[in-house]
């Protein structure tokens, strides 16, 4: 049996749903009970130690896991290093290694959210003077998106405890409000200091000088740099340009996908029209992707547990993923190409 915290009933109540089939966990996935690009991985992965000890087909279990969010690299990932094991496991042995291999990725995935916290906040200091930061985020990156403390919120709690946290601009993040019900859930839980805005105010905010940098995840990074994230990333990253603001992704390595060339390459999940016709008239057609891509140019740079990338381009992005890397990244560089970048 898996356990999962149902996060379509957030904040209203805390519900735990209980998962004894791979359908149900499937269904789960798919209607955003159990999200989030790290989560998802960790999900697939106990989705097959799951059906290896109920004896169900395995690798039909893969297929259909793997298959239930498309654009959400890490939900494959998972399940593909937890079948691995299984494959690899001696007779009568799989369902015990598929399990083994989903904690690791588990213990793994808490690792890596406390080095992307480290390394995130100490970027945050190069790239913004000072300290107090006024942060604005989208979609919701915290624990409940991962094994540990989160992806760009990991950056914004590490801030928080350190004392440097002025604002967090939480954006509500239609049309599910992952935002407005889970990001201000944990920030409220954590005593942040948050505010909650509609996705179109975030101009008005830039505008009036009031964002010191934007902290984004990431659901599928293309092997050139393009970020595929919740929708209404990229046009925060636009207007980030315009006013001369750091746009940053924060997320796993395993966010990375080497074998999607580009952007234009990701496949962009196209969920039902009903999520946003509620308050329009009957027989209204509705244009309801789940992800946007932003363009390597527009990202300041690519926080991961394995350093920082900045400028995002493909060959730091290959090194980097093939664990070639500098782990303690000289963030004054990417400082210093920010400035250049913005003139």
């Amino acid at each position: 049996m898996l356990v999962l915290l149902d996060q379509t009933r957030l904040p209203a109540e805390e519900v735990e749903l209980l998962c004894t089939d791979v359908p149900c966990l499937v269904q789960a996935i798919q209607t955003l009970a159990v999200r989030g690009a790290p989560l998802l991985g960790l999900a697939g992965a106990y989705g097959i130690a799951l059906a290896a000890a109920r004896g169900f087909d395995v690798h039909e279990a893969a297929r259909d896991l793997a298959g239930a969010r498309p654009t959400a690299v890490n939900l494959a990932w998972g399940v593909q290093r937890a079948l691995e094991a299984f494959r690899d496991a001696g007779p009568g042995q799989g369902a015990r290694a598929a399990l083994d291999e989903a904690r690791r990725l588990h213990q793994e995935d808490a690792r890596g959210s406390r080095e992307m916290g480290r390394l995130g906040v100490e970027l945050l200091g190069k790239l913004v003077p000072g300290g107090g930061y006024r942060v604005l985020t989208h979609c919701n990156t915290g624990a409940l998106v991962s094994g540990g403390e989160g992806t760009a919120f990991a950056v914004v709690r590490a801030a928080h405890r350190d004392g440097e946290l002025r604002r967090l601009w939480v954006d509500e993040t239609r049309p599910l409000l992952q935002g407005a019900r889970l990001t201000a859930y944990e920030a409220a839980r954590s005593g942040m200091p948050y505010t909650l805005l509609a996705d179109n105010a975030a101009g008005s905010l830039f505008a009036a000088g009031e964002v010191d940098a934007v902290l984004v995840g990431a659901d599928r990074i293309a092997a050139d740099g393009s970020v595929a994230n919740k929708v209404g990333s990229y046009p925060l990253a636009v207007l980030a340009r315009h006013h001369g603001v750091p746009f940053v992704v924060v997320a796993p390595v395993s966010t990375v996908d080497l074998d999607t060339p580009d952007g234009a390459s990701i496949e962009i999940e196209q969920r039902a029209g009903d999520e946003v016709t509620g308050s329009a008239p009957p027989g209204t057609q509705a244009y309801n992707p789940a992800f946007d891509v932003t363009p390597p140019g527009l990202v300041t740079a690519i926080v991961t547990e394995r350093g920082v990338v900045s400028p995002v381009r493909g060959d730091g992005l290959a090194r980097m993923a093939g664990g070639d890397f500098l782990r303690e990244t000289d963030h004054s560089g990417v400082a210093s190409e920010f400035r250049g970048a913005m003139g």
